[in-house]
C-alpha cells in the first residue's frame, strides 16, 4: 500500500488530483499571466481608481486564449467549461476588476453574438473579440432598473429598415472603451437586442467616477440618443428576457470560480501573515482563535471550489441548470467575502492596507456579491425552485 500523499496547507483537500494536464496547463499560463502583468501594479491601479493600458491588456488576454475562451470557432479557444472556470479563479485572485474585464468580454458580449446573432455578425465581431483589438460591453442595467431588467426603458423603434435606439444603461463594465455594445431595449415585439458599434452617431460612454470598489476596473454609464442602426444590427435569434438572462447565466458561473480565487488570495495571506507576525513571543499561528479562523476559512474556500468544479463538471456535461448556477453564486461570494473579512482580523491593522491584497479584494467581492443578481435574487431563484412559489411579483 503506497504512503499517504503529504497534507498541503493549499490544497487540503486534494482537489487538484481532479485536474488534468491540460487543466492545469490552463491555470498555470493564467496564474503566471497575472503575477506578472497584474500583481506588482494592481495596488497602485486600484488606489488611483483606473486601468492604464487596458487595450494592451486585453490583446494580451486575447493572445492566452482567455477571451470567450468556452465559446468554438470564430477565433475562440474552445475550452471546457472548468478551463474557463480556472481561468476566472487566477484572475480574480489578483483583481475583480480584470476578472470582470474577461467576463463581460467572453460571457456577456462575445457569447450574445456567438449564441444569438447572425453569422455576419459572428463573423464581424467575434473574431477581433477573440484576439483582445476590440473590447465589448453588455448593456442590461440600467439607472432605475437591476433587479428587475423586464422594466427597462431604453426602448427601440422601426424607422423604415431602421432601428433608432433611445435610452441609457448604467454600471456597465469596459463601456468607456468599449468598439462594440450589445444593448437590450424594449420593442413592440418584445425586448431584443442589438449590436451597436460604439462610434455611432448619438452613442456615448461616459466613465463613472468616485467607486469604493472594481476601481482597477473601466465603468460607465452609456447613453443612446436617437442612436440610428441597420436592421442587421439586431440579434436575430434573441428575443425576450431569455436572451440577456442565458447570458447573465454563464457570466455568473465564471463568477463562482473567480470569487473563489479573491477568497484564495485573502486566505493565502492570513496564512503567511499568521506564521511570520509575532505577537506576546509567539506567532499568531500559535493562538488557538487564529487557528480556529484560518480553519473555518480553509473550510469554506475548499468547499466553495469543489462546489465551483462540480459545476463546471455539470456545464461540460450540458447538465448544468441557471437554479445550480445560482446555488453557486450565491455560495461562493457570500462565503468569499467571509473569508475576506476574516483574514482582515488576522492582519489587524495591516489589513486595511494595500500593502496587502486583503482589504482590496473585500471591497472588490462587495461589487461580486451585487452584480449579475443580488443574494437575495439567487435566494428567490433557490426558493422558487425549492418550492415551486414564484414571488419575484410579490
Amino acid at each position: 500500500m503506497s504512503p499517504l500523499p503529504a497534507f498541503d496547507a493549499h490544497d487540503p483537500l486534494g482537489i487538484d488530483d481532479l485536474l488534468g494536464d491540460e487543466d492545469r496547463a490552463v491555470r498555470d499560463t493564467v496564474r503566471s499571466w497575472a503575477a506578472d502583468r497584474v500583481l506588482p501594479h494592481v495596488a497602485d491601479w486600484y488606489e488611483r481608481g483606473e486601468l492604464p493600458g487596458i487595450r494592451e491588456l486585453a490583446r494580451e488576454l486575447g493572445s492566452l486564449g482567455a477571451l470567450g475562451m468556452s465559446l468554438t470557432g470564430y477565433g475562440c479557444a474552445g475550452a471546457s467549461a472548468v478551463q474557463y472556470g480556472l481561468a476566472c479563479l487566477e484572475l480574480e485572485a489578483a483583481d475583480s476588476g480584470i476578472r470582470s474585464l474577461v467576463s463581460v468580454q467572453g460571457s456577456l458580449a462575445m457569447y450574445a453574438i456567438h449564441r444569438f446573432g447572425s453569422e455576419e455578425q459572428k463573423q464581424r465581431w467575434l473574431p477581433p473579440m477573440a484576439a483582445g483589438e476590440v473590447i465589448g460591453c453588455f448593456g442590461l442595467t440600467e439607472p432605475d432598473h437591476g433587479s428587475d431588467p423586464g422594466g427597462m426603458r431604453t426602448h427601440a423603434r422601426r424607422d423604415g429598415t431602421d432601428w433608432v435606439l433611445t435610452g441609457r444603461k448604467m454600471w456597465i463594465t469596459n463601456g468607456s472603451v468599449a468598439g462594440v455594445a450589445v444593448v437590450w431595449a424594449r420593442t413592440e415585439e418584445g425586448v431584443r437586442g442589438f449590436v451597436v458599434p460604439t462610434d455611432a452617431p448619438g452613442f456615448s460612454a461616459p466613465e463613472i467616477k468616485h467607486k469604493w470598489s472594481l476601481r482597477a476596473s473601466v465603468t460607465s454609464e452609456l447613453v443612446l440618443d436617437e442612436v440610428r442602426l441597420p436592421a442587421d444590427a439586431l440579434l436575430p435569434e434573441a428575443r425576450g428576457l431569455r436572451g440577456p438572462l442565458s447570458c447573465l447565466s454563464h457570466a455568473r458561473y465564471g463568477i463562482v470560480w473567480g470569487s473563489m480565487g479573491a477568497a484564495r488570495s485573502c486566505f493565502e495571506t492570513a496564512l503567511a501573515y499568521a506564521t511570520e507576525r509575532e505577537q506576546f513571543g509567539k506567532p499568531l499561528a500559535a493562538f488557538q482563535l487564529t487557528q480556529a479562523k484560518l480553519a473555518d476559512m480553509a473550510v469554506e474556500l475548499h468547499k466553495g471550489m469543489l462546489l465551483a468544479h462540480h459545476l463546471g463538471r455539470r456545464m461540460d456535461a450540458g447538465r448544468l441548470r441557471p437554479e445550480q448556477i445560482s446555488l453557486g453564486k450565491l455560495n461562493n461570494t457570500r462565503e468569499a467575502i467571509e473569508i475576506c473579512r476574516t483574514a482582515r482580523t488576522v492582519l489587524g491593522a495591516n489589513g486595511v492596507s494595500l500593502e496587502y491584497p486583503v482589504m482590496r479584494h473585500s471591497t472588490n467581492l462587495e461589487s461580486v456579491l451585487t452584480y449579475e443578481g443580488t443574494v437575495e435574487m439567487h435566494q428567490l431563484v433557490l426558493g422558487k425552485a425549492l418550492t415551486g412559489i414564484d414571488t419575484f411579483r410579490g
